[in-house]
C-alpha cells in the first residue's frame, strides 16, 4: 500500500537519461539482455519514451518490459510502442472501486481498466496483469479478476503480501498464499495445468486453464522462495543497485557515474553486488530484517 506522505528527491539525486544508458550499456556488455522499468510510477517520469528508445538501442538489450499502475497508461500507449516497449506489466488487485481506494487511497479503477483494454489493442508482446493477494481484503477478488483475464486472453499473476509496504503493517497472516488462490480458481473454473517454463529465472510458476481460455501465474516469495533461480538485479532512481528486493546492502552507482570513473570500474560495481548476492531474503528467518525502503522505493 501506497505512503501517503511520499517525499519526492530533488531532480539533482535522480539519475538522468544519459546516466542511466551509460549505466544499462556497463550492464549488457556483462550479459545483461533483459530489462523492466519500474517504481513507483515510471510513467510520471517525463518523457520516458525517450529513455525507451535509447535504451532499446544498446547492443544486446533485447526486451524491455514497464510495469505501471495504469493510471497514466491509456494516453502513452502509442509513444510506448514507437519508442520499444515490449511487454507492459499492469497492476491490477480488483475491479471494484471500493477495494480500489482501499488499497491504493486514490479513485482510479474504471481508467485503468479502460486502459487495458486500449493496450491490447496495440499488439505489444505480452500484457500481464499482476494482482498482490492481501488475506481479509482481496480474497473475493480471485474469482472475478480470473473471468476477467480469461475474457480478454490476459496472464494474470497473483503476488503473495511481502514485508514492503509503506505503513510497515505487513504480518505473516496477511498472506494469501498462492496454493489457496490455485484451489479457489480450479474449483470455480477448471484444472490448472503447469505450462512450460521458457526462462528458468522466472519468479512465477505458471499455469494454463485446462479449457484453453488463459494462463495463471503466481509468485510466492513468502510461501515458496525462489531465490535459488532468481537472477535480477535492481537500479533505484538515484542509482543504488541492489541484488534482492530484501537486501539491507547497496551498491552506488551514481558516484562512479558521476566521478571519472570508466565503464570498467561501473562493471566492477556490478560484479561486486552479483557476487553478495545471498543465497536466500530470509523472510522466515528470526534473523530477518526489514529493509527501509518500500516496494515503491524498489521496483518489483
Amino acid at each position: 500500500m501506497p505512503e501517503e506522505n511520499v517525499q519526492f528527491k530533488p531532480r539533482s539525486e535522480i539519475l538522468s537519461f544519459e546516466e542511466i544508458v551509460r549505466f544499462t550499456s556497463c550492464a549488457a556488455k556483462l550479459g545483461v539482455n533483459k530489462l523492466r522499468i519500474t517504481g513507483g510510477e515510471p510513467l510520471v517520469r517525463s518523457n520516458l519514451p525517450d529513455l525507451i528508445r535509447q535504451l532499446a538501442a544498446i547492443d544486446g538489450i533485447e526486451d524491455i518490459a514497464l510495469t505501471t499502475n495504469g493510471l497514466l497508461l491509456e494516453d502513452k500507449l502509442q509513444e510506448l510502442k514507437a519508442a520499444g516497449l515490449h511487454r507492459l506489466n499492469i497492476s491490477l488487485d480488483t475491479l471494484t472501486e471500493e477495494i480500489f481506494q482501499r488499497i491504493s487511497r486514490r479513485t482510479g479503477i474504471e481508467k485503468i481498466i479502460s486502459a487495458i483494454k486500449s493496450a491490447i489493442t496495440f499488439d505489444f508482446k505480452k500484457i500481464r496483469l499482476n494482482a498482490i493477494a492481501i488475506r481479509g481484503l482481496t480474497e473475493n477478488e480471485i474469482i472475478p479478476l480470473g473471468e476477467f483475464a480469461r475474457e480478454h486472453k490476459l496472464e494474470l499473476r497473483f503476488i503473495e503480501f511481502m514485508p514492503l509496504d509503506a505503513d510497515d503493517q505487513w504480518e505473516h497472516e496477511q498472506v494469501l498464499s498462492g496454493s489457496e488462490i490455485r484451489s479457489q480458481l480450479e474449483s470455480e473454473f477448471c484444472k490448472l495445468e503447469p505450462a512450460h517454463r521458457e526462462d528458468p529465472s522466472q519468479p512465477a510458476m505458471d499455469y494454463n486453464f485446462s479449457d484453453g481460455r488463459g494462463s495463471i501465474g503466481f509468485i510466492n516469495p513468502v510461501t515458496q522462495p525462489f531465490c535459488h533461480n532468481c537472477n535480477r538485479l535492481r537500479i533505484t532512481a538515484e542509482g543504488k543497485i541492489r541484488n534482492c528486493l530484501f537486501s539491507i546492502e547497496e551498491w552506488d552507482a551514481r558516484e562512479l557515474l558521476r566521478s571519472d570513473a570508466d565503464d570498467l570500474q561501473i562493471q566492477q560495481l556490478i560484479r561486486d553486488c552479483v557476487t553478495n548476492k545471498k543465497a536466500g531474503h530470509g523472510i522466515d528467518s528470526t534473523e530477518f530484517v526489514k529493509p527501509e525502503r518500500a516496494m515503491y522505493q524498489i521496483g518489483g
